[in-house]
């Protein structure tokens, strides 16, 4: 939804040019600037946070360096039937000795249900192996914790699973797959009254054990689910076929997700969602996905701003993505989400290259976010701000997004270079972008509802601006 235009300040389809004459004093901050939000202050905490100390801080898990291969639990036959039974054992056994390494050898392997994880342990797939799970719906129950979309609940257990652990890791170089075939692909269509009875149950703060999605409820889950966690590494392996998100962490601390093929195209197939965790790093990974790359959340409406948890100190950086959308923060950010850095990343071709969303529902404060070194290839938006979608309940929580820096990024071809959306009362403010490249775009700006938006050595076009945008005003140009 478009909000109206701002009956102040309204520049509609001008010229590049023309706008660049505007932002340096066409419109002068005298005449808009009475009864309209202020743009609020920055944390002194920002300048002690860098992205070399937040990496520098992260620690691995510690796990025994011993092998417990899954074909010492259980004969060839069964094996080839269901690997899965042979998983748990050799999972449990490790858990019982120490901790080690459960490996999973070179062959095709199926699991007919969930595999959870147990502190201590690193599931290992080997060259050549191939781990496809039950199509059936019905092999992941009973329900468990989780949270979906940001709301916490019970629900179908996720294909890959850890609730309360520290020190696991699945590295690779093998396959994860969800299965093709499987059943949840088709609850995509039926999911929306589920959807909003959980997102009902979470604002009117009805208890988590009421909150059941388990048979009978059309709430997918994710591939791997990673909750309550401390030192978890995710390394090497590819991803395939995720019924929901792909790589989800919650409430986790000191995990490092680095290596990995994520190749799935699925509905909310997001490559890693980074939720209400701390201490993250995401290097080197190759993202093709049916939405997100890499978003980063924290919770969803009264829910999310009760548990309170933020994500903060996350490092993005060195990835090749191609998806729906490149990187994202949202639009479940309730907790709160800052000091986060999307460094040197290669966004190939998709809808949106960078995404900040959030609704009227939400709430929560979005700040200190550094996008630095990017190449983009092709996308239909290049950072597109959607910070007012009307609540679907309340609406009475604006989202505030602040201290943004975009610099060193250089862009081949996109239809519109920045778009913005915010609410009234909180509008986006203190965002930057410098040094920054555009080949070719057809549309400039679209802007409501903006406070400091700085343009330093900004080239659209092979034309260069230097401009301040320094109220709350609505302006579209091409």
């Amino acid at each position: 939804m478009i909000p109206q235009k701002h009956p102040k300040c309204l520049l509609r389809w001008c010229c590049l040019g023309s706008l660049s004459a505007l932002l340096l004093g066409g419109c002068q901050p005298s005449n808009l600037e009475s009864g309209l939000a202020k743009p609020q202050a920055a944390s002194s905490q920002a300048s002690t946070v860098t992205e070399q100390s937040i990496v520098a801080a992260i620690a691995l898990p510690a796990i025994a360096q011993q092998d417990f291969p899954i074909t010492d639990f259980a004969n060839q036959k069964a094996l080839t039937k269901d690997a899965r039974p042979a998983i748990l054992a050799a999972i449990d056994s490790a858990s019982e000795n120490g901790g080690g390494r459960v490996v999973i050898p070179a062959g095709n392997w199926t699991s007919a249900g969930p595999i959870h994880l147990k502190s201590n342990i690193n599931l290992h797939l080997a060259e050549g192996a191939h781990l496809t799970f039950s199509p059936r719906a019905e092999d992941y129950l009973p329900a468990v914790f989780s949270r979906w979309e940001g709301t916490e609940m019970y629900g179908y257990s996720p294909l890959i699973y850890a609730n309360d652990v520290h020190d696991i890791a699945i590295t690779g170089p093998g396959i994860i797959d969800g299965n093709a075939d499987s059943e949840f692909f088709a609850w995509y269509p039926n999911e929306k009254p589920d959807q909003l009875k959980l997102r009902k149950m979470g604002i009117a703060g009805d208890p988590v054990s009421q909150r059941q999605f388990g048979e009978g409820h059309f709430l997918r889950p994710g591939l791997i689910q990673i909750i309550n966690a401390e030192r978890v590494l995710l390394d090497g392996f590819e991803a395939r076929n995720s019924p929901f998100w792909i790589n989800h962490l919650i409430y986790t601390t000191h995990a490092t997700v680095r290596n990995l093929n994520v190749n799935s195209h699925h509905p909310n197939n997001d490559g890693v969602d980074v939720d209400s965790s701390s201490y993250v790093l995401i290097e080197n990974n190759v993202f093709r996905t049916g939405d997100d790359s890499v978003v980063v959340k924290s919770g969803r409406d009264q829910d999310g701003r009760s548990i309170g948890k933020p994500s903060e100190y996350v490092v993005i950086r060195n990835n090749d993505m191609g998806g729906e959308d490149g990187i994202a923060v949202g639009s479940e950010m309730s907790g709160g989400i800052r000091h986060v850095y999307f460094t040197d990343n290669i966004l190939r071709t998709g809808v949106s290259a960078v995404r900040f969303k959030a609704n009227l529902d939400r709430g929560g404060v979005v700040e200190h976010i550094y996008v630095k070194g990017l190449q983009v290839e092709s996308f239909r938006d290049l950072f597109w701000f959607q910070l007012n979608y009307p609540g679907e309940l309340d609406g009475q929580h604006p989202s505030t997004y602040r201290d943004i820096v975009f610099e060193d990024i250089h862009v081949q071809n996109t239809d519109t270079f920045l778009e913005i959306h915010a609410p009234a009362q909180t509008p986006a403010s203190n965002i930057t972008f410098k040094n920054i490249v555009v080949e070719h775009t057809k549309n400039t700006f679209i802007l409501n509802n903006v406070a400091n938006l700085n343009l330093d050595n900004v080239t659209i076009n092979n034309q260069t601006i230097n401009a301040q945008l320094n109220w709350q005003a609505k302006i579209e140009s091409d």
